[in-house]
């Protein structure tokens, strides 16, 4: 197994090439990775080869939080990639952890969701902390193997982030937070949570002034975990709802200013929603090898169903499929590193890696047949765990209103597309 230090090494160089390479290369188009990016992505593949998918079955089937994997994810730095190296951690590109992320995701996408959980609660704190708050809190998860958890979804408000009701009072150098947050992944196993609040009372208040972020510890008094959630795929992962009676949270564990905590969540998905295309088009590609493979072996009417045209066209359109999400997903990753605004190719990719991550896992079930029914087969499990990527981190109509939201915006603008 790598260890952290030649990881580190490894990963510092890709970001030097890439960077060298981009410049040397202006603007024409590369579809090539570097050397130093194909070592990594070879890197988590074979962590994910001889760690993730040998166990993959057994905490789908009991639920068991994948703590081993996640130690040993940690122990060779495949965990909390994006944190900045002046607080110890690796700092890679937006592409570096779109790759990780699709090795996982061919793996497991339950263990991988464990693993972008972290992810998702480390963003808003490396976008917009004070330097206090990321010393406290990004140094720990490089020193040992801890989780992290992102409250933001509620009972009542899922993709309308918004409409959530938790509260946040300030008095005197405290909040308390009073409030219930709903599908929290890495819930049960987290040592601290990024967490939004409402702290305007005026039900008018616009959104962009009407909630404050903090980090809230787990060991805080008044900080309930629910019982773990028993979901139809992603198992592995471990999604609870999180409770807050008058917890009680220090003024300087607030992110960014008060008030601007919905712009920091946005903020957020932005990066994050690359990865989740990552998985899912991991998935994808996962689903596309099982079938392709399974079809080759099976034999109907005397030759392998492969020959036969119903099963050949189905592999031949889930091929383009995993090259078109690869495409999109690639280009979302380069848009974060470019420094531009990433929500639109970020929905563009989640969404369309999200739908057809689903369509493959259901063609590759289709193409197993009855094996594919059966839990002895993996395509059954790939079935289940998909159907999550269409609805966390937005679901694919809210993806599909923040493309069209930007479509029509950019047509008014400059008269057109293109």
């Amino acid at each position: 197994m790598l260890g952290r230090s030649v990881f580190r090494t490894i990963a510092q160089s890709a970001n030097r090439t890439f960077s060298a390479q981009a410049a040397a290369q202006g603007a024409g188009l590369q579809f090539d990775l570097t050397d130093e990016q194909k070592e990594l992505q070879e890197t988590a593949r074979k962590f994910v080869r001889d760690n993730v998918i040998p166990v993959a079955a057994h905490h789908d089937k009991t639920g068991e939080y994948p703590w081993e994997v996640m130690k040993k994810a940690h122990a060779c730095g495949l965990l909390n990639t994006d944190i900045p190296a002046e607080y110890g951690g690796l700092d890679l590109s937006m592409v570096e952890n779109v790759l990780i992320g699709e090795a996982f995701g061919y793996g497991c996408t339950g263990i991988g969701t464990g693993v972008l959980a972290n992810d998702l609660a480390e963003t808003p704190l490396i976008l917009c902390a004070n330097d206090d708050i990321k010393k406290r809190y990004l140094t720990r998860m490089i020193e040992e193997p801890i989780m992290a958890a992102y409250c933001v979804t509620e009972p009542g408000a899922g993709s309308d982030v918004s409409g959530g009701k938790t509260k946040a009072v300030k008095k005197g150098d405290e909040y308390i937070i009073n409030g219930t947050k709903m599908w929290i992944t890495n819930g049960g196993v987290a040592s601290w949570y990024f967490v939004l609040a409402r702290s305007d009372p005026d039900p008018k208040a616009s959104s962009g002034k009407a909630f404050t972020a903090f980090v809230v510890d787990a060991d805080t008094p008044g900080l309930t975990r629910g019982k773990k959630e028993i979901n139809m795929g992603q198992r592995a992962s471990d999604t609870r709802m999180i409770s807050f009676e008058d917890v009680r949270v220090p003024a300087k564990n607030v992110i960014g200013a008060p008030g601007e905590g919905f712009k920091v969540a946005m903020k957020t998905f932005d990066k994050t929603r690359p990865i989740v295309a990552a998985l899912a088009t991991g998935l994808a590609a996962r689903a596309l090898d099982e079938a392709a493979k399974y079809a080759l072996e099976r034999k109907t009417f005397g030759v392998p169903i492969a020959q036969h045209q119903a099963v050949a066209f189905m592999l031949a359109e889930m091929a383009m499929n995993v090259e078109l999400s690869k495409l999109i997903t690639y280009r979302s990753a380069w848009e974060v590193d470019d420094g531009r605004p990433g929500s639109y190719y970020a929905s563009l990719a989640k969404c369309f890696a999200a739908d057809m991550a689903n369509q493959a896992a259901t063609n590759a079930v289709q193409i197993f047949g009855g094996n594919g029914f059966n839990s002895e087969y993996p395509v059954e499990k790939l079935m289940r765990d998909a159907k999550i990527f269409q609805i966390y981190e937005g679901t694919s109509q809210i993806q599909r209103m923040v493309i069209a939201r930007q479509l029509l915006g950019r047509v008014k603008d400059v008269g057109g597309y293109f």
